[in-house]
Formats: C-alpha cells, structure tokens, sequence
C-alpha cells in the first residue's frame, strides 16, 4: 500500500507544482477516460500536459490524413494542377485549420467549436487566403447539402416516441410558437430597417428562428449529468423541442425559397407547399420503418447497411426533391425516415439517439462540421458588407432573442413549469448556428447560377448578400450568449435532482461521444 500512496502524492504533489503555462495546456489535453496505450517513447518526447495523450494524437492525426485523403480523391476528379496556390489545396488546408481552431477554442472558452470554425473561414477569406471559383462554389453548396442531411437526421434519430407521447403538447408548444413568433418578427423588422421585400424577409426569419442543437445540446447534458432539470425531464423535452424547431424551420425555408425562385404556376406553387409537407413525412416514414425489416436485424453487417440506408435515402430525398421542384419534401422524408427508424430500432433493443448508427453519423458530423462553417465563413468579405446591414441587423437579431425569450415564457403555459423554468428554456431558445449555416447561402447561390426571383438582378443579389451576413451574425451573437446563459442561470434556474446515480452515467457517456466531436 504504500507504493500506491506515495505514488498518489508525488501526482498530487505535481498537479499543484504546475507553472501557469502547463495549467493552460491542461485545459487542452485531459487526460484519458479509459485505460489507453501508447508507445514507450511517447511520453519522453511528448510529456503531458504539454502534448496531447497518446490516443487522443493519434485522433486528431488521423482526421487530418482523412481530409488529406479527400483532398487528393477531389484532385483526381477535378483535375486541378497540383501546387501550394491550388485552389482545391488552400480550401483543404481552411477546412484543417478550420477544424484544429475549432477544437482549440472548445478546450480553452468550452464554448461551441463552430464559433472558432466560422471565425477561421472568415479570416482566410479576408487574408486572401482562399478563394473560390465557379467550379468550387457549386462543389461547396453540395457538401453543404451532404451537411444538412446529417443535421436532419440526427434530430430526427434523436426525436423519442415516448417523449412525444407523453409531452406531445408541450413539444409542439416549445417547438413551434416562439419559432413563429421570431420568424414573424423578424421579416417585419427586416423589411422596415433593412428594406427587404416581404418574401426575402419571411425566407430570412424561417432560417434565422431555428434553435441549434449544436449549442443547446452540450450544455443540456453538462446540466443534465450534475442532476438539473431532471426530475421534470427539462433537458429531454428541450431536446424533442428542438428537433421539431429545426424540422419546420428547414422545410418552411425550403418552401418558400423553391416558390420565389420557381417559374411555374403561382396557384400550382401555393398548393405544392402544403402537398410537399405531406409527400416528404409520408415518404420518409415509409423509407425509415423499411430499415427495421431490411436488412435483417441480425445480419453481421446491419449497423453499416442501416447507415447506408438512411444516409443515401436522405440524400436521394434531398437532391431529388430539389431537381423536381418539390424542395419542402427533402428535409421532412429526412427526419420523419430517422424518427421512424429510431422508433422501430429502439423496440428491437436500440436506445434512441444512442444506438450504432446515430454514432456513425456523430462521427461523420467530425469532418462535415468544419467544412460547413468554414465555407460560410469564407464566403464573407468584410470590405464588401455595409456598415448599416451590420448595425441594423444586429438591432433586429438582438430585438427578436429577447422577443423570443418573452414569447416562449407566455406560451410555455399549462407545461408544468414554474417561472423560473419557463425563463430558462427562453434563454436556451436563444442559440442559432447549424441551420443559419447550411442556408445563409443558399439564396446568394440560386442568384449566382442565374436564377431570378423578379426583382432586378443587383437588387437580388443586395438581398441575398444581406441573408448571408445575417446568418453569419445570428451566429456570432447567439452562439457565444446562449452557451453562456444556459451555463449561467442553469444552476440557478432549475431544480436539481439528487438520486441521478444511473442517469447520470447514460448521459455522460452521450455527452463524451457529442463533446469528442467537438461539436455536441
């Protein structure tokens, strides 16, 4: 025994020698969970905390090969001459640079990664480091769309049946009025201090009142495995919530950008909303309880043939809704295909939103994650943005959040929750990024492939601009504050549950797995 407690106070003598320095490095590199090997030279040559653990190099080493890898199959498809101020090269080294900040920034602030990623596209942009043609601006907007199919059908693999049996109203409560209110607010004040056209302000508020699980969720489970808000089931009904927020958001957008860019029958794009609601749900729900039957649930390879199922199903739905016209559809068979595949694996013994599969997507969520926000980020030139869009914007966004804090707290009613509840699900509605992301773009790109809404070509493009600055700034401005609220009044909020022994180790195990991924 006396070994061991010698060793114990040699470690706890040194944990309390360390210089301000090594402190800081500590908040870089923990230490592993789990047993873990690495090689006997390892820790001469790189001693922690100054470096990393063995395992967790050897992640980031390999996620970097992995991009180098892409690099070099897109090089091959596209041809492009190999050298330091290739095109396809610079936007390889954004993305991994992109990605390390990102880590980095989540180590040091604890703050979500996205925010670091968004910033780096940003500065290489405006370093002149990066710069995209034609050719990479439509490669760009297909990763992007890769991208929202992953955000989709997470939330729809993470949507639990029995939370919406149980809280049906109080989801759709949460889920669907303050995202009304806010997207209402904003197309109004957009339209009378920023100018834009009704339409573009209604498409800009649908895109700029969804909640992002990318913040919500990780701060959810730091307070959920302490024991807050679980005995009301809070941070589970915020999730659920969330899920229907970020379904509806995507499908109104695409909807109304499909009608404003569509050449067809004005009567014919009025009816085809609605109808493209219910062809995608019906679609998707069909498409995702198929995967409970094939393939069959004992096959050596179901995990990886389930994955494939949903992944290639949401982007046929996706791609395919877009080329017919039918844009609402894609992101609803989306979801609806993940909701029904975790509602029918979880009866044949796979935990919603915590099975196989929704791991393989967190994992792929690891390289679309900086490749999204990095892209968006490139896309703004500082020079070019006009000082009153960025003050009157900043007014509207900041305006409608705390709208959107008042709205949710009245319609939070008949919910069971008391005052202090209602304010912190306000707050934690506070929080955009993954959306505004994928679809802050999107209308600057049917301008730029020549496609018209009827108004003057300058005008649109003016307009397009000024949804993509928006989208950027929501980011910027909710990101960092709503992670930082919800950590804040948390605590000081929500009742805190004492017996969450078992819940407690379910959920830390999720939020390893969403942390290590630098993304939930």
């Amino acid at each position: 025994m006396a070994p061991n407690i010698q060793e114990t106070d040699d470690k706890d003598r040194t944990r309390h020698e360390l210089n301000w320095w090594q402190t800081i490095c500590l908040r870089c590199h923990q230490s592993d969970t789990t047993p873990a090997w690495e090689p006997s030279w390892w820790g001469k040559l790189f001693p922690f905390p100054l470096f990393p653990t063995f395992r967790q190099a050897a992640q980031q080493i390999c996620i970097i090969i992995f991009f180098f890898l892409i690099w070099g199959i897109l090089y091959a498809e596209i041809g492009e001459p190999v050298g330091l101020n290739g095109e396809l090269l610079s936007m390889t080294l954004l993305v991994i640079a992109s990605y390390l900040v990102g880590w980095i920034w989540l180590k040091v602030t604890t703050l979500p990664a996205l925010i670091g990623m968004l910033l780096t596209g940003i500065l290489f942009q405006n370093l002149h480091l990066v710069n995209m043609t034609d050719t990479y601006r439509q490669l760009n907007q297909d990763l992007r769309k890769v991208a929202l199919v992953i955000i989709l059908m997470r939330a729809g693999l993470g949507l639990n049946a029995d939370v919406l049996k149980k809280h049906y109203i109080a989801v759709l409560q949460l889920g669907l009025l303050p995202w009304l209110v806010e997207c209402v607010a904003i197309a109004i004040m957009t339209h009378y201090l920023l100018h834009l056209p009704w339409i573009w302000g209604f498409l800009l508020g649908s895109m700029i009142a969804s909640v992002s699980p990318a913040v919500v969720v990780p701060c959810l489970f730091r307070l959920r495995e302490v024991g807050f808000g679980v005995q009301k089931g809070i941070p589970t009904l915020l999730l659920a919530a969330a899920s229907i927020d970020d379904s509806v958001s995507v499908a109104v957008f695409a909807i109304i950008l499909n009608a404003m860019f569509s050449t067809g029958s004005a009567t014919f794009n009025i009816i085809k909303g609605p109808l493209s609601i219910v062809v995608g749900i019906v679609f998707g729900g069909l498409w995702g309880s198929l995967t409970a039957v094939i393939p069959e649930r004992g096959d050596r390879y179901v995990v990886s043939l389930r994955f494939l199922a949903l992944f290639l199903g949401g982007l046929f739905s996706l791609f395919i809704s877009s080329l017919i016209g039918w844009s609402g559809a894609g992101p609803l068979a989306i979801v609806s295909s993940g909701f029904m595949a975790a509602y029918f694996w979880e009866q044949q013994g796979w935990p919603v939103n915590n099975n196989p599969v929704s791991n393989l997507f967190r994992i792929l969520w690891i390289f679309f994650e900086p490749i999204l926000f990095a892209f968006t980020g490139a896309q703004v030139t500082l020079s070019a943005l006009d000082p009153d869009v960025i003050s009157m914007g900043a007014i509207c966004l900041l305006s409608c959040l705390v709208l959107r804090v008042v709205a949710t707290f009245l319609v939070s009613f008949g919910c069971g929750l008391n005052s202090k509840e209602k304010l912190f699900i306000g707050l934690t509605w506070m929080a955009k990024a993954t959306v505004q992301a994928a679809l802050g773009p999107a209308a600057l790109d049917q301008i730029n492939n020549g496609k018209t809404a009827g108004d003057p070509h300058d005008a649109e493009e003016i307009y397009g601009k000024t949804i993509l600055a928006m989208s950027v700034l929501s980011v910027m401005i909710s990101a960092p504050v709503g992670a930082i609220l919800i950590a804040l009044t948390g605590p000081r909020l929500l009742s805190k549950e004492s017996h969450t022994k078992t819940t407690q180790s379910v959920d830390l195990s999720q939020r390893s797995q969403e942390h290590g991924s630098t993304e939930l």
